[in-house]
């Protein structure tokens, strides 16, 4: 009877000491007191993942250039940036994947939803 109480404590133990971890468990969450704009939030994103495609003139088969305010915002309102930055099939961007931290684009949707602001 112990060695089976023992057993079923060591099971327990075992159980309770698992966790599961998503990616977006693991990413710092993004917090913005004030409003997101594109120098200050965005621009560092595009700055880090984009530029080396995307730069002027665009690289690596980039259909355009995304080193200007102008350029993201006609991205964002024309070429479809949200999606393509939120793919999770075989158009991930940054090509090549791995695909931006979901925080990253939840940015990028919080400054489209607050009305692409620039400074």
């Amino acid at each position: 009877m112990r060695s089976k109480s023992l057993i079923l404590i060591l099971i327990i133990a075992l159980f309770s000491g698992c966790s599961y971890n998503s990616e977006d468990d693991l990413t710092e969450q993004v917090i913005i007191d004030n409003f997101v704009t594109y120098e200050t939030n965005i621009k560092p994103i595009i700055d880090n993942n984009c530029i080396v495609c995307h730069n002027n003139p665009p690289v690596n088969g980039a259909p355009m250039s995304l080193t200007t305010f102008s350029n993201v915002v006609e991205a964002v309102e024309n070429r479809n940036l949200i999606g393509r930055i939120s793919a999770t099939d075989g158009s991930v961007m940054p090509a090549g994947g791995p695909r931006l931290p979901q925080s990253l684009i939840d940015l990028v949707i919080q400054w489209v939803e607050e009305g692409l602001m620039e400074n």
